[in-house]
């Protein structure tokens, strides 16, 4: 099984529109944090979000979140 790449060591706020999103998993996008399909040669694969509405999201960029896509202060023990 393949292992994410950390893509950062603290969290990515953003105010968000409602919409699908797809969040990169394999740390290993461009777009950070969404998917631009650079997980192609892994078997790790991006996790849908879909926001119902605005808000501000935090999300995982250490891809080590219990909560995932989400930041839950996992970083800090890396």
């Amino acid at each position: 099984m393949d292992e994410p790449k950390i893509a950062g060591k603290s969290p990515k706020i953003m105010k968000m529109e409602a919409g699908t999103y797809y969040w990169c998993a394999c740390g290993r996008s461009s777009e950070q944090p969404f998917c631009d399909g650079s997980h192609v040669d892994t078997d790790i694969v991006p996790e849908k979000v879909v926001l119902k509405e605005p808000k501000t999201v935090a999300w995982c960029m250490c891809k080590q979140s219990k909560n995932k896509p989400f930041c839950d202060g996992s970083h800090s023990k890396l």
